[in-house]
């Protein structure tokens, strides 16, 4: 069976009724479904449980991304964004310059502040707490997303200290969330060719639970549209749904979206049904994390709107600059404006919420559930 089914053979309109019930799915079920359930009635199970959770609101932020470096010392085959020391085009800016560039913004409303960058091995910890302090200072009103778990395990390893005392030095400084980047495809084949150099996906998933035994929330990733299967990609979102089951720490799922240019690995990326089906199969699996999120900078906007209608709820942000995804190819705008999130969402027939950096509406809509 495939895309183009009119109708669902009986196993996969059991599963189907199975998800629309609320009723948890086996692996296997939702294996069958991302491979076999025809796309309308995915994305329609998908919104079922979409609108039990959030009605027709549609979440975004005012935020800023600030990736402070790009040397790093791994070589992710995905990655157009890194550099190596002294390679033209590498960067590293002081905590004086990432400050200067918040002054410059003082008149904007920033409720997040998105930090990450590559693993420079010239930066101690020092530099990491005296970003976030000089950060908090600046901006006192903004959350702060900052450091991957591979950021994390990088800077315990050069200390010699343990990942929970690098979180709660983290968290003093005025560390708010961990984002979610830098899990790609937990399948330790799969992170050979990926990722040999990168901490392993069990390395990952430990931080993030260390994080959440710290009362530090993060967010979940998952790269796709390379070299992995569907197979792949349903293992990852039950490893992130089994430790959820044990933490509670998970705020977000983010699916990033492969971008193939300028960089060594080849793929081509995802195609707009992959997208969807993705979205689907994640806003139906993981029934326990609360929000999924459409990316707009990596699937560019309009197929962040058809996201809305495949189960996700959450559009991100003004973003201002982003660099990552650019640098691999990704045509989106790097920023946009307020307006133009808000018109995004309303087109997409959903009703624009403003949230914050942990997730909390600024102002909840008073009809949510048109």
């Amino acid at each position: 069976m495939n895309a183009m089914t009119v109708s669902p053979d009986g196993r996969t309109a059991a599963i189907l009724a199975k998800a629309r019930s609320g009723r948890r799915l086996t692996p296997q079920e939702a294996l069958i479904l991302a491979e076999d359930a025809p796309i309308h009635e995915l994305c329609a199970a998908a919104m079922t449980a979409r609108i039990a959770r959030h009605g027709h609101n549609a979440y975004f932020v005012r935020n800023i991304h600030i990736n402070f470096t790009n040397v790093c010392v791994n070589a992710c085959r995905f990655c157009a964004f890194s550099k190596r020391r002294g390679e033209p085009g590498a960067y590293t800016a002081s905590v004086a310059d990432v400050v200067a560039e918040l002054t410059r913004r003082r008149d904007e409303t920033i409720r997040e502040i998105h930090v990450v960058g590559g693993l420079n091995p010239e930066l101690p910890l020092e530099y990491y707490l005296e970003l976030l302090r000089a950060i908090a200072r600046e901006r006192p009103e903004s959350g702060i997303k900052a450091f991957t778990a591979v950021e994390v395990a990088h800077l315990a390893d050069v200390r010699g200290e343990s990942d929970a005392a690098i979180l709660s030095a983290l968290k003093e400084a005025g560390l708010l969330m961990l984002p979610g980047g830098g899990a790609e495809v937990f399948s330790p084949a799969l992170r050979q060719r990926l990722c040999p150099e990168k901490i392993s996906g069990e390395r990952w998933l430990a931080i993030h639970a260390t994080a959440h035994g710290l009362g530090i929330p993060t967010n979940a990733t998952l790269l796709f549209g390379h070299i992995e299967s569907w197979a792949d990609r349903v293992e990852h979102l039950a490893a992130l749904r089994d430790l959820q089951d044990k933490t509670g720490g998970f705020v977000c799922f983010i699916p990033l979206a492969y971008q193939p240019a300028n960089n060594s690995l080849g793929a081509k990326g995802p195609d707009g049904l992959t997208v969807l089906r993705l979205m689907a199969v994640s806003r139906l699996f993981l029934d326990n994390v609360p929000h999924l999120k459409a990316y707009w900078a990596m699937l560019g906007v309009k197929a962040a709107q058809m996201a809305l209608w495949a189960g996700a709820d959450d559009f991100d942000g003004t973003i201002v600059k982003e660099r990552i995804g650019h640098a691999a190819g990704a045509d989106s705008p790097s920023g946009l404006t307020l307006d133009a999130l808000r018109q995004a969402i309303e087109a997409a027939g959903m009703v624009p919420v403003e949230r914050t950096a942990d997730f909390r509406p600024v102002n909840p809509s008073p009809d949510s559930s048109r």
